[in-house]
């Protein structure tokens, strides 16, 4: 069987834990906030404060539904504009509060229907690629299923980019790729292994600092397995990054990403 595609059905598998299965083992208090003060609540964001640790947290998260009901509901976890800017509202309470922000990422890739263009749904992206590359305190994302494209990348801007065992992180999805690629969709598991969408190649890349463990078998097998394991790395990553001055999170933040394009630093 193909391995990569594997991965590629575990990260999308019926009763994968979602980013609220892991919140509710992980954190405690937790207090979801809505909306984003200019267009609507955009559900395929669940955000709010919650203790980690007895520390107040900042949780940005999209949220996959589990049945059909709550997979509409969630709109698949494919966030309109006013999600992303939703999700930037509360990063920047959280700045202004110095409250570390954990990001649980879990989303096929933005909504690209008519009314999501109209409302601006590339700079709604492009501005929290901005925003989150200057804010003042911690962050960490975790990629706990899909990972696509830049409505992913939104949300994953940050000081630790971590995925689980069995997750994907990706420009697109293997059939998009596929489709744009050599016009068949039916060759999405060729395209799998050609996009190095896995925690191991992008972990090889330097693209991603973590992979969190998963019971063999995916996370659905054992969700507090994942989450124990997951609450002990964020424990150690947090006590990591407080200890840095905010210039120093600044600077190591913008050479993570800036190692990543094709310039050195200085070069441009």
């Amino acid at each position: 069987m193909n391995k990569v595609w594997s991965k590629v059905e575990l990260a999308r598998h019926a009763d994968r834990p979602a980013a609220l299965d892991y919140i509710n083992i992980i954190f405690t208090d937790f207090i979801e906030l809505h909306g984003d003060r200019l267009f609507a609540d955009d559900k395929a964001f669940v955000c709010g404060i919650a203790k980690f640790n007895d520390q107040p947290v900042t949780i940005i998260a999209q949220q996959k539904g589990r049945n059909t009901k709550e997979k509409i509901e969630r709109n698949f976890a494919m966030p309109h504009p006013e999600g992303y800017r939703k999700a930037l509202r509360f990063m920047k309470q959280a700045e202004k509060f110095k409250r570390p922000i954990i990001c649980f990422v879990d989303t096929p890739g933005a909504f690209c229907g008519i009314g999501a263009e109209e409302r601006g749904q590339g700079e709604a992206i492009a501005r929290n690629l901005l925003e989150m590359s200057q804010l003042k305190v911690p962050v960490i994302s975790i990629i706990i299923g899909e990972g696509g494209s830049g409505g992913a990348l939104a949300v994953a801007v940050a000081d630790e980019v971590w995925m689980l065992e069995n997750s994907i992180y990706s420009i697109l999805s293997p059939e998009g790729f596929a489709t744009i690629l050599w016009k068949n969709s039916a060759r999405a598991k060729e395209a799998a292994e050609i996009m190095k969408m896995t925690a191991e190649d992008l972990k090889g890349f330097g693209i991603i600092d973590k992979i969190i463990r998963e019971k063999k078998g995916g996370a659905h097998r054992d969700v507090n397995y994942t989450a124990n394991h997951m609450k002990d790395e964020i424990a150690a990553s947090l006590k990591r990054l407080k200890a840095k001055s905010m210039e120093k999170l600044l600077d190591d933040r913008y050479d993570k990403f800036r190692k990543m394009g094709p310039y050195k630093l200085g070069d441009v």
